[in-house]
Parts: structure tokens; sequence; C-alpha cells
């Protein structure tokens, strides 16, 4: 219902007024302010009022925008604790040889970034100067999440304190035997240094707040004390339109995450021009990032805009900034001071007097290169405050220049992203504006040296103390020495090699049961680290719940629905299991954080991740390959799996491609186990090889299915074949001198193979050998490997080709999965290869209709084998046609 005059009613129209009158004197009162001092000042303080009132700790709707302006005034800032010129000398070694590096670099036609580390050199070392703990000192430091096209100057900084040298420079973006530098943070090619992988952009910051989130969960659970680790992030102002960096920030503020940071580089640009052409990127991100409920810190201006803002006593200035559009801004910062005083004071008579008080190099200080993120004691500031606000994580926004410093062929250009070199004159202007001394010599050779003050110099002094007394290098990645874990009791794995019995047990029920044990192991149990992104009871996972808890930061603080029954939804401080929303993205952020808890924290545990198997690889597939990169270990589990078992879904959650794009990944070993015992022997097998003596940085993808079948015993000698991917399940039945196969089946589809078996027996006097292959991508991984070995003159036959010598007949291959998941190792088998599968789209009916549709069923796996035998002349060519016909195909 609307009033009269069409406005919709409010929400303070459903609450009474105890005192009309003094409503009507506040309304009265903004009515003469805005009549006789004008609207700027009426809204000037109403929202003075509502900041008195947030501050006072009235409950009010918090402003989502406050003025662009600095957020902390020059007369509030914190005393610098530091040497500000010593510093100043250090950033500018460390501008210079990262612009070195690149351009340097740009001989071998390689590439790399200038202007992001230009544009955020002081964001990154007051931080190494004054704030990001170290691994050497007590607990586990600091974890840094540096923007990948800041590379470079991470570099820099680590030649000046004598961790890199300057071939490692000469290596930038090349491989060099192991001595060369990877183009961006990557773990796994610089492991001692790098710790996050970042460049995927968006996956930084979704990661940085579920590091954060899982540090508060290794302390919830008594196992590590993580409170002297804070999470920093650094993003740039146009990585925040990637999904993922915004889509956890409730989840930051909710949880009260004050052990994170996010820093946020706002030079206005995105790659290749204005980030928010029309708009204000930094404005917008406050309210997002206000409305989520986090402290937002502004370092917008800085101190030469001081005075100017003093002398602001109409509030037309800090108007004026804020109208004016991103795009804008970057003009000024190339423009002369005529176009300033035209464009921006001319716009009102205001503006028009306080530009006369200021000089022509007042304004071009101000607009060319003043800014909150290139003076130290802003971004200090800024820093101090993000660390003392409890409660709630903190962004601080820090506008700067891109390109800062490397002259004005750089300095807010659109295109200063794909510019990789400077010249040398622009090099001996930068050493001129950075005071380095660098003699003109030095460039005769017509290459740009690298500089570098001397190891026992004052700069590399200062800066090796700050560290040392910050607990070390920084970034840093230590895989700390721990001993091994011990192998769980027997008694778990033992329990599925018996089988079920009649009882029929889906794979899926049999790998939650297996965990179920483990997690009840006293020597490794608690290392255990469930995650299920909503659904658990999909999975069978709700009598996990009141034995080993939900994991919850404040505890269970109401009374469940279902408290009076066995399994109630248990919240826990220390809960065990992590129990997302609907986030597969922010699943796989936990279990990016648990799988490398082994080098974070130097406690090692074990994760597993147990989702749809339709939105694992392919909605988090580049999560994945994070995960890989930052050589984390684990169970990644894809449930009801397969085109064809979750009867009724349809196309959407119809998954019949995951072990095809799973295989691209060199570090996922990738299973598709039939029975419960396979599950049991591969476990255990991954827990030795990822934690046991000699640990390998991979991880494993599991494939299990929702449908109830009975589970086998586990037959002898069969556990070397589990883990290499293929073995002899059950030999064909038939006559001596009947025609011969082989049927090679994965997964659910192993049932099909065996009625088939039966089929081509009784029907066709066909003997057909089934066997399981648990591992596509485990015979092709080692099939390759044999193909590499040859090469270098050794002789390796395949397993594949091994397991299958003298196996008489052609061999037929049936899968849940497109039929380029089995047909990867077709190349290492001798025998005829044909292949049956799921290709095409999913669709909604039963099991059997949709095997039927798909041609995988058991009477279409025998027509497909007689169809082989015919080609080979061993049965009649009326054989196909006579089972078709029979089988109702």
């Amino acid at each position: 219902m609307t009033d009269p005059v069409g406005k919709l009613p409010s929400e303070l129209d459903q609450l009474p007024d105890r005192d009309a009158e003094e409503t009507a004197e506040w309304a009265a009162s903004l009515d003469a302010v805005a009549e006789h001092a004008g609207p700027h000042r009426a809204a000037y303080l109403m929202r003075r009022t509502l900041q008195h009132a947030e501050k006072a700790g009235v409950a009010l709707p918090r402003l989502l925008e406050t003025d662009y302006v600095n957020t902390i005034p020059t007369s509030a800032e914190p005393a610098f604790d530091g040497d500000e010129a010593m510093e100043a000398r250090i950033t500018a070694w460390n501008r210079w040889n990262a612009a070195a590096m690149v351009t340097r670099g740009a001989k071998h036609g390689v590439g790399g970034h200038i202007a992001t580390f230009a544009s955020a050199a002081w964001l990154y070392e007051t931080g190494f100067n004054h704030f990001f703990r170290g691994k050497e000192g007590d607990g586990s430091g600091d974890q840094l999440y540096i923007q990948g096209h800041a590379s470079p100057g991470i570099y820099a900084r680590a030649f000046l304190d004598g961790r890199l040298t300057e071939d490692h420079l000469d290596n930038f973006r090349q491989e060099a035997g192991g001595k060369g530098l990877p183009s961006y943070p990557h773990p796994r090619r610089l492991p001692w240094l790098w710790e996050f992988p970042t460049v995927s952009m968006g996956l930084g910051p979704l990661s940085a707040i579920y590091q954060a989130r899982f540090n508060r969960y290794l302390q919830g659970r008594g196992i590590k004390d993580t409170s002297n680790s804070h999470v920093w992030a650094f993003l740039g102002d146009g990585e925040m339109d990637e999904p993922e960096s915004t889509a956890a920030l409730a989840l930051a503020s909710r949880e009260q995450l004050d052990n994170l940071t996010f820093v946020i580089n706002c030079n206005l640009q995105r790659l290749d021009g204005p980030v928010r052409a029309n708009f204000k990127i930094v404005q917008e991100l406050e309210a997002q990032f206000r409305g989520a409920g986090w402290n937002v810190v502004k370092s917008l201006w800085g101190s030469a805009w001081d005075e100017v803002f003093q002398l602001d006593t109409t509030g037309a200035l800090v108007r004026r900034l804020r109208e004016v559009p991103d795009a804008q801004f970057q003009t000024y910062a190339t423009r002369d001071v005529a176009y300033i005083r035209e464009h921006f004071f001319g716009a009102e008579p205001a503006l028009v007097e306080l530009g006369k008080l200021l000089t022509d190099a007042k304004i071009a200080e101000c607009f060319h290169t003043s800014r909150g993120g290139h003076e130290a004691r802003k971004v200090y500031a800024a820093y101090r405050a993000a660390l003392a606000h409890k409660g709630a994580p903190t962004v601080i926004l820090a506008q700067t220049v891109k390109g800062h410093t490397l002259g004005k062929g750089f300095e807010s250009k659109n295109a200063n992203h794909q510019m990789k070199k400077l010249t040398i004159d622009e090099f001996k202007g930068m050493r001129d504006l950075l005071g380095l001394p660098i003699a003109d010599s030095a460039f005769d050779s017509g290459v740009v040296p690298y500089g570098h003050p001397g190891a026992d110099s004052p700069e590399v002094r200062y800066l090796q103390e700050r560290r040392a007394a910050l607990g070390g290098p920084a970034p840093a990645r230590r895989v700390h020495a721990s001993a091994p874990l011990p192998q769980p009791e027997e008694r778990a794995f033992k329990a599925l090699h018996k089988g079920s019995g009649k009882q029929e047990m889906a794979t899926t029920m049999a790998f939650v049961r297996l965990v179920k044990d483990l997690m009840r192991d006293k020597q490794t149990g608690r290392r255990w680290v469930p995650i299920v992104p909503d659904e658990a009871r999909t999975f069978g996972m709700e009598s996990l719940f009141p034995s080993a808890g939900i994991y919850s930061p404040m505890g269970q603080t109401y009374e469940p629905v279902d408290r009076d029954q066995l399994m109630y939804y248990k919240e826990a401080k220390d809960g065990q299991i992590l129990n997302e929303g609907i986030t597969e993205a922010g699943a796989m952020a936990d279990f990016i954080a648990a799988a490398t808890s082994y080098s974070t924290h130097g406690e090692t545990m074990i994760p597993f991740y147990i989702f749809y198997s339709m939105f694992g690889w392919q909605r988090t597939g580049d999560q994945m390959w994070q995960l890989a990169d930052q050589l984390g270990k684990g169970f990644i589990v894809g449930a009801t799996a397969g085109r064809t078992t979750l009867t009724g879904e349809g196309l959407q959650h119809a998954d019949g491609h995951s072990h095809l794009i799973a295989a691209t990944n060199p570090a996922s070993l990738n299973y598709d186990p039939a029975f419960a015992y396979e599950i049991a022997v591969i476990v255990k097998d991954g827990l030795r090889r990822m934690y046991g003596e000699n640990p390998e940085d991979v991880f494993y993808y599991l494939t299990v299915y929702n449908e109830p079948k009975p589970q086998p015993a586990m037959p002898e000698g069969v556990e070397e074949g589990i883990v290499k991917g293929l073995y002899r399940f059950k030999e064909g039945a038939a006559g001596a001198d009947a025609p011969r196969l082989q049927l090679l089946a994965s997964g659910t589809a192993i049932h099909w193979a065996l009625e088939a078996q039966r089929l081509l027996a009784d029907d066709w006097n066909v003997a057909a050998d089934v066997w399981s292959a648990t591992s596509w991508g485990e015979l092709r991984r080692d099939a390759l490997e044999a193909d590499a070995a040859l090469l270098r003159g050794e002789q390796r036959t395949p397993y594949v080709t091994q397991a299958l010598e003298g196996a008489p007949g052609p061999v037929l291959a049936v899968s849940d999965w497109m039929r380029q998941v089995p047909d990867q190792i077709s190349q290492w088998v001798e025998q005829d290869w044909s292949s049956l599968g799921t290709d095409g789209f999913g669709l909604s009916d039963t099991r059997d209709a949709a095997r039927r549709h798909f041609g995988v069923d058991a009477q279409s796996i025998t027509v497909a084998a007689l169809a082989q035998l015919v080609k080979r002349g061993e049965v009649p060519a009326s054989a196909v046609k006579e089972a078709r016909e029979r089988y109702g195909l």
C-alpha cells in the first residue's frame, strides 16, 4: 500500500512515535539548516550525527559511504616507528631493481610487469619494515597474499637482503635449471619463497579469508596457537570485479576475523584502462565492505593535500573530490596545471577562489603524485589502525598512481600493463628522481645495471635488523621438520575388506564410514578435516554431527530443532567438521588452507572435501590448480558421481567428464573405485604417499556413487592392481573353446559389466573376463612415464600393457564417463580396443533408462562385445542383430 503522494511507507511508519512534537522539532531544525546554510551543510550535519551515534554505540544502520578523504586525519596519525629517510632509500633501490629486472628480461621476450609494484611499493615496504611477522619467531608468522603482478618488487627486495643474486634476477620468468624466478607467486616453482599462488585473480582474496578462518579453526580445536598470525591480502581495485574477490566478505565479518586485512591498491585502473571510468571505485568498495560488516580505512591523499583541505572552509573541495569520476582523475594525473585549474577548480566559484590560493607547484604535486598509498606515514597509520581494530576484518583502500616514479611515459597510462621496459634515458630520469648513486658510465654497455648499496651498507643492515625483529625474512615458505603421520590401525580398513554381505551399500557410504572410523584413531583422528558444502546428509555424514561437531567460533547459541534425535545438529567452538553453506568455492578454499597447514603452520592436517562431483572440477577447477600450485595434500571426493547414477536430476547434475578434467592436473591422482574394499586400499595408500616417510606433493580425487550395491569381500592379492589402476576381478566362465574378450570397467559400471559377462556366457557362449579399472588416469600416467624412459634409453613396459599381456580377445572398456576417459590408455593396449561411455548431455530419467539411452547397460555392452567378436570372425555376423532384437535395443 502507498500513501496519497505515491510513496512507499518506510519501516519507521510501523513504529509508534512516543513524542511526535520532539520528532517534528528535529525535522524542522534540519529544514532550517537546509534553507539557510544550504543542502550541503544539512547533509554534513546528518553524516556527523550518524557517525557520532555509531561511535556512541547507538543501534542505527551504518553509513555505507564516507567522504572522499582519508579515514585517519593527519593530526591523528601515530608516531612513525622507524627511519623514514632510510626506508625511502631502501624502497628506491627496490623500485629500481624491479624495473631493471623486467626491462633486462625483455631481451629474452619473456615480458613482465613494471607499473603495479611502482604503484604499490610503499604498501609492501611499510609492511615488510614494520608489520609482517616472519616464520622464525614465535608461532607461524603472518600469511601474505602478494598481488601477482607485483612479484618483481618482491624479488628486488629479496635481492637487496641477500636471498637472491643478480643471476636470479636475470633469469626472471625463466626456469634456468632451477635457478630462475617464476613470473608470479608459484610455490611449486620457488617453494622456499612463495607461500600462496595469487595471480589467478579473485582466488587470493577468497583464499585469504578462509585461511584466516582456518587459523581460528586450528586454535579453536587446540591444535595450534595462531593468535599471533595475521593474514594480509594485497589486491588490485580491478581484481575486485572478480566474483570470488567478494564472495566471502560476509563470512569474514560474521566470524569476526580481525586477524585479516585486505589492502586494495586503488590506482583507478584495470589492466588496460580505468577501473570505474564514470564512477568511483573507492566509494563503491567502501560501501560494499562496510555493508558486509568490515572496518574500512581509506588512505587516499598524501601530505601535500593537508594544506589544501585546511583551506576548504566551505566543503566545496570535498564535494568536488566525491563527484569527479575515476577516469577524470587519471587524466588530472597526466595534464598540466592550467587544465586542472579549468576543469577541477573551475567547477564552482568557491573552488575558483580556493585555486587562487594555491601555487602551480602545489597543484601539480597534489594531482600528479601525492596519494596516501605513496607515503610511508599514511600507510603506517592505516596498518596500525587495522591491527588495532577488534571484532571485524579491515580493508584498507589506498589510492596510488599506477606507474609511480617511472616517469611521464608510464604514470597513469592506460597501456602501462603492457609496457615492459624503460629506455636508458627514462632510467636516468628515474635515477635522478629517486636519488640513487648510479653513474652515467654504468649505462655504457647499453644495458641498465642492477643497483645494490652493498651487503654491509646501512640500508641492508637496517632492512635485516627490521626483519630479524619481526621474526625473519618475508615472504617465506617453510616446511617444518615433522615426523610422518603414523598409519592408522588396520581395523578401519579391514572393515571394508570384508564386504557388506547381503546388505547393499553405496560407495559414498563406504567412504564416509571409513573416514568416520579413521577419525576415531587415537594418533591421527584429530588431524582429519571433513569439509562439505551443505547437503552433508545427502552423503550420509549426519552421524558425524554429534560425535565430531560442526565448527562454529561462537559455539552453539541455540537449541537445535533436532536436539532429541540421535544425530542432532551440534555446533561447537572445537568442532571438527567444516560444514559450509552452498559454496563450493568456499569449501575448496577451506580445503586449500587445511591441505597446506603442514607448511603454513607446521601442523599436518588430512582434509577430505566431499561434494556433488558435477560441482567440483567443473565449477572450481581453477582452485584445484591453485591447490596443486600450493603443494596441497588431501582427499577430494566427487560423490553422486557418473552421468547416470543420480536419478532424475538431469543435465545439470549429471557428471560424465570430471575425470577428464582432473586428468589434466599433474598433481591430482584420480581414482574411480567400484567397491568398498578398493576405497580402503586407495585411502590407505594415499595416507602413505601424502603423509608417510617420503611425502609427495600430490592430492587424491576419488569418485564415489550413491547407488546401493552389494559390496564383495576383497580377493587375495589385488592391492597392487588397485593402486596401479587395474586388476582382473572375475574370469569368464564359458567353455574353454568359447570366444573370449576382456571387459574393463570402472566405478559403478563394473556391475553392468558383470551382468554382461553373465549374458555373454548364458546366451552366446562367450567368455568375458571382467577387470576393475580403478584409475584410468594412473594407468596413463604410468604409461607416459614408460614412454619418457624409453626416450632416455631405458626399457620399461607400461603397467597396463603388462597386466593385459596375453589376455585373449579384444578389449572393451566401459564406464559412467565419456569415452575419452577410458580411451586415455588405448594406445598402450596391444589388443583390439573399443569403448562405451556416456557422451552427451545428461537427462532426467531412471538409472536403467539413462543407461539404455547412452548404450552402457548390460545388454548394450553385450551387443558391443559381440560386434567386436564379429569383426574378428569369432561369432556369426547375425549375432549382433539377434542380440539387439532379443534385448529390445
